[in-house]
């Protein structure tokens, strides 16, 4: 016999899923698993629709990152109308895209921070339930609360500008964008009232760092000493190495930060990347292929960024990204609980990049869209918030997809989550005879640091509320779940 664990469903991520833990008689933990209990539908269901249909229907797999499915149809979309890849489209096409896509990365990682992992931060893995939420945050530290609600608000406003709705808007189309940015919008996010405008959003980004720096330095047993575990990490880099969230080239480090996938075109993704299913998850386990099912999974999102890039073009987020690497001696992180650090500093890289790109007058003028040879396949790949983003489309002669394949930043990191998860329950639960809310929040925590967006992992149509079981042997001994 033997107990096992199942948390269900899990809290404070985009989705709904829940984890197993299985306990022998000895309290030892013998297996843990998260699971992804929703149907995968999107990649059938957007079939027999036409091509320019995609960019709006594929961001309603997620209310939470639609601009990134937006965009990355999109990219994929851009190959088939002949318009190239990047920065094959007009100035005006690309720019405006990317403010939107920075205004997505700030007001996602915003939310993240501020809403969904300070509770832990601010009052701890221990603290009563009711008080782990941002209206406790408020409370305890009101201008904290105050600057990520703004924060995310002003990312918004910026996706608004740019595509026309802050919740599935419509400004990406095959070869371009629909319109240019206003006048208005322009004058209002350069010059409008405090606080919101652009300099005060780098200001905050710049506060809520100097936030973390302090708490890490008090607090480095939940930071540095929570989980650790080593991985391969990938990503998109610019051809020269920089960090670019929108557009470059396939970069895999290996634990050690030897390159083992060398800067290759995303088009090419099939000959590297392969999905592995497993009977209890409806979400798949990608792997490089060259190393196979069992040692070729990675980690992606912004500390896979930050473990790969070799610079950042943006200078208060590259001496940030020189604190980063310095404090791990030059080599990746492979602290999850370091995805808060990283994603702080892509906040402020990406409040640098939209006030640069406010000064640009190319966002006002010129050609939207660009097209050339129809082509009938095309891949499109940017990182969104979660990580690495694939959308592969194939459409036929009568300009209807007929093939669709999405490999979601969650799917990307079903492996690391699930080793996290062991790592904390293999520390946590050793022994115990049933479960408690520490005990289960632990779990939890570490799952979030991922920021995990179930829903898109699984192309679910509809919600997904996590779940902890503890089983011995077949024998259901304790079970919690939290809404």
């Amino acid at each position: 016999m033997g107990q096992k664990i199942t948390i269900e469903p899990v809290t404070r991520v985009e989705g709904h899923g829940k984890v197993t833990i299985h306990i022998d008689n000895n309290g030892n933990v013998t297996q843990t698993r998260l699971h992804i209990v929703e149907f995968r539908g999107f990649e059938r269901f957007v079939q027999g629709r036409p091509y320019w249909e995609a960019p709006v229907l594929v961001q309603r797999l997620c209310g939470i990152c639609p601009v990134s499915h937006h965009l990355a149809a999109a990219k994929a979309l851009d190959v088939i109308v002949g318009a190239g890849t990047g920065e094959g489209l007009t100035p005006a096409g690309e720019k405006m895209r990317r403010l939107m896509h920075y205004g997505q990365i700030f007001q996602s990682h915003s939310l993240h921070f501020f809403h969904l992992a300070s509770p832990d931060l601010l009052f701890g893995i221990d603290a009563d339930p009711q008080k782990r939420n941002v209206l406790s945050l408020a409370l305890e530290n009101k201008e904290l609360a105050v600057q990520g609600v703004m924060m995310r608000k002003f990312g918004q406003e910026i996706i608004e500008a740019t595509a026309g709705k802050k919740i599935h808007g419509t400004g990406a189309i095959p070869g371009g964008i629909n319109k240019h940015l206003s006048s208005f919008h322009k004058k209002r996010f350069l010059e409008g009232d405090s606080p919101m405008n652009i300099k005060t959003m780098i200001e905050w980004s710049v506060t809520a760092l100097e936030f973390f720096h302090d708490y890490h330095e008090k607090n480095k047993n939940i930071i540095d000493g929570f989980v650790e575990f080593p991985s391969s990490y990938l990503s998109l880099v610019r051809k020269d190495g920089a960090l670019d969230l929108y557009h470059g080239v396939l970069r895999a480090k290996d634990q050690n930060g030897n390159i083992i996938l060398h800067d290759v075109d995303y088009q090419d993704y099939l000959k590297y990347i392969d999905e592995e299913v497993r009977n209890w998850s409806y979400m798949k386990f990608p792997y490089l292929k060259e190393y196979g099912k069992e040692t070729g999974w990675y980690t992606v999102g912004a500390l896979a960024r930050l473990n790969n890039a070799d610079f950042i073009d943006t200078p208060l987020a590259q001496k940030e990204f020189e604190r980063f690497k310095s404090y791990n001696n030059g080599k990746p992180s492979h602290r999850p609980m370091h995805f808060h650090w990283a994603r702080l500093i892509e906040i402020l890289h990406s409040a640098e990049k939209m006030e640069e790109l406010l000064n640009d007058h190319d966002l006002m003028e010129g050609p939207l869209t660009k097209k050339g040879k129809k082509q009938s396949e095309g891949v499109g790949l940017l990182e969104a918030p979660r990580g690495t983003l694939f959308h592969h489309y194939k459409i036929n002669s009568h300009d209807q997809i007929e093939m669709c394949n999405l490999i979601v930043s969650t799917t990307n990191n079903n492996q690391s989550m699930n080793n996290a998860v062991n790592q904390v329950a293999v520390k946590m639960m050793t022994g115990k005879e049933e479960i408690s809310e520490v005990m289960m929040n632990a779990v939890e925590v570490a799952i979030r640091a991922y920021d995990p967006c179930l829903s898109c992992a699984t192309h679910a149509l509809g919600q997904m509320p996590l779940e902890i079981s503890l089983f011995k042997g077949d024998q259901l001994i304790d079970k919690r779940q939290n809404r």
